[in-house]
């Protein structure tokens, strides 16, 4: 929003200079008797194009320069045309005209050497140019300060050697003026370079704007010869003057796509219209709600992609996540043009080349910005991936145990009993069918233990782990702070940390040969946390790993939690797991 008023103030300051230039001047030749020509309305016209080609770039494309620079020239040209008339007419005091008239020296400078410099997009062509801006921009500098200190004897040039500072001024404006006129054919040369260097669609561009500064610089050159000479030859060179560039820069936008803005003509009436590719603004709040639609990890990566290749006109553009998962949107054909990684290693964002004219440093900055969405879309779909993964291992596990433990005992307990229905069984024989029920008893309970505890449904989180740590074969100890026993919390929260707990403790009686084990249980600052210590022989997971702790680290990463994992060879090992809750 501020951005737009600021070119709005600009556009229209410079405007108002440019129209009131015409009409001050219409009426003094009204005045005369002198009817003013049409080419002074031409001149209105086109010098009109140049402050609504720079608002219209600045509004739609903030971050770039180029529009801001059309701006501030367009601006220098409406006061120091306004300027300029006002002397003539005596209608201001000099301390006024003086300083408003040299800022057109300014807009020649400009218009002559930074305009086609700094094409398309605000920027040097290279660090080798620095100097020639320099250079450039003390030239016009001098130029406009000479002819403001000169203004004073503007109408009485024989009198300028009584004022030091007069003299001064006129010497500065004559070397500015003359290193100004040097410049700008070198700036015109090195449009030429970059023309001859460019690919085929940027060169039409570039084709445009060489005629354009080419046309201007004529048109100067016209101004001055027939100033005295020929009046209306030098008005219609100021015209070409003013005009060309803006022309040689709207027709880029319109049929080149420059800077990524078009005009078009749609429907069954003729209809204007600009078609203008989004800002990162609005590209990241229309993909903020399409990810907010995409419930699914795929469609998600779908909408990433598919929002990259429609925000840069690509025609493919696709989301790779580390463990390869690619998705692409469009048909791919030959490499990836433009390549983003996504922050923290989890993929890469790819596109390939534009429809129409190439990528830009601007397209890059898009990408960069559009990466941290996909970096979440990319979590997501991840942390999604491996909890299904987790799931289905966790579904084939109960289904292996209960085909291989319980179900085979069943089949031997039904067996058993036909034989003594059909047999008559004896005490020895009942004895050991009570004995073979009640162990397939218990591992049903231990296979439902592994499920769901009956003792974290009945007595909650502490009283299962008590139950599950009473039964190792090592010295267990379990803390936990008070009330904590009487607490209840959400079973997936419970269960999280129950299993969290389990599988730590699995770990150190089978991996790590410990002879003592501490499990630590606490609710403080919002966070339920469960620590188990030992005092095994440790071990590096940079290089193992966090061996079962993998899927429980997702587990808890999915109810906004997190694992932490302490260890090394011979210091034991402490895991610390915490979730968040309330109260």
């Amino acid at each position: 929003m501020g951005s737009r008023l600021v070119a709005g103030v600009l556009a229209t300051g410079a405007a108002a200079g440019i129209v009131a230039n015409v009409i001050i001047t219409s009426r003094i030749t009204a005045s005369r008797g002198v009817p003013l020509p049409v080419t002074e309305w031409v001149y209105m016209v086109v010098a009109l194009l140049m402050p609504a080609l720079g608002w219209l770039l600045a509004t739609r494309r903030p971050e770039l320069r180029y529009g801001w620079l059309l701006l501030v020239c367009a601006l220098f040209l409406g006061m120091g045309l306004t300027g300029t008339v006002l002397a003539i007419a005596g209608a201001a005091p000099r301390w006024l005209t003086a300083p408003l008239s040299s800022v057109l020296a300014a807009f020649y400078g400009l218009n002559w050497i930074f305009v086609p410099l700094l094409f398309p997009e605000g920027r040097l062509p290279s660090r080798r140019w620095r100097a020639f801006a320099w250079i450039s921009g003390i030239a016009i500098a001098l130029h406009a300060i000479g002819l403001m200190l000169g203004g004073a004897v503007a109408r009485e040039p024989l009198r300028v050697l009584e004022s030091p500072l007069a003299l001064v001024g006129v010497l500065s404006a004559a070397a500015g003026q003359f290193i100004t006129w040097i410049m700008a054919p070198i700036g015109l040369c090195g449009l030429v370079l970059r023309l001859r260097r460019s690919a085929r669609v940027e060169r039409r561009q570039y084709a445009w704007m060489v005629g354009g500064v080419t046309v201007s610089l004529l048109g100067g050159v016209a101004q001055l010869v027939f100033m005295t000479r020929a009046p209306m030859l030098a008005l219609l060179g100021t015209v070409a003057m003013t005009g060309a560039l803006p022309v040689a820069i709207g027709v880029t936008v319109v049929r080149h796509r420059l800077l990524d803005i078009g005009i078009g003509i749609r429907g069954s009436r003729l209809h204007l219209i600009f078609d203008v590719r989004p800002t990162v603004d609005e590209v990241l709040s229309d993909l903020g709600t399409a990810l907010e639609d995409a419930h699914e990890p795929a469609e998600q990566l779908g909408r990433v992609a598919g929002a990259v290749r429609a925000a840069l006109e690509a025609t493919w553009a696709a989301v790779t996540l580390a463990d390869g998962t690619r998705v692409v949107a469009g048909r791919q054909e030959g490499p990836a043009t433009l390549t983003v990684p996504v922050h923290g290693g989890l993929g890469r964002i790819e596109c390939g080349p534009r429809g129409v004219g190439g990528l830009t440093r601007v397209d890059r900055r898009l990408l960069e910005a559009l990466a941290v969405p996909a970096g979440l879309a990319i979590q997501s779909a991840g942390l999604a991936t491996r909890l299904v993964n987790a799931q289905e291992a966790e579904r084939r596990r109960i289904e292996r145990n209960i085909h291989d433990g319980v179900q085979q005992q069943l089949v031997a307990l039904i067996a058993g009993l036909e034989l003594a229905r059909s047999t008559g069984a004896s005490p020895d024989m009942l004895a050991h069918l009570r004995e073979q029920a009640r162990q397939t008893l218990a591992d049903l309970r231990e296979l439902a233990a592994g499920i769901h505890p009956s003792a974290l449904s009945q007595g909650g989180l502490v009283e299962a782990v008590e139950e599950r740590c009473s039964r190792l074969p090592v010295r267990t100890t379990v803390t936990s702070d008070p009330g904590l026993r009487a607490r209840r919390f959400a079973d997936e929260v419970e269960g999280a940390m129950y299993f969290t707990v389990n599988e730590a403790v699995a770990n150190a009686l089978k991996h790590a040969g410990a002879a003592t084990i501490e499990v630590g249980l606490s609710h403080a600052g919002g966070r339920l946390r469960a620590t188990v210590a030992d005092d095994g022989k440790g071990f590096d997971p940079g290089a193992t790993g966090r061996r079962g702790l993998a899927t429980l680290s997702d587990r808890l990463d999915a109810l906004g939690g997190g694992l932490d994992l302490d260890s090394s060879p011979g210091k034991g090992t402490r895991v610390k797991a915490w979730v968040p809750v309330d109260g």
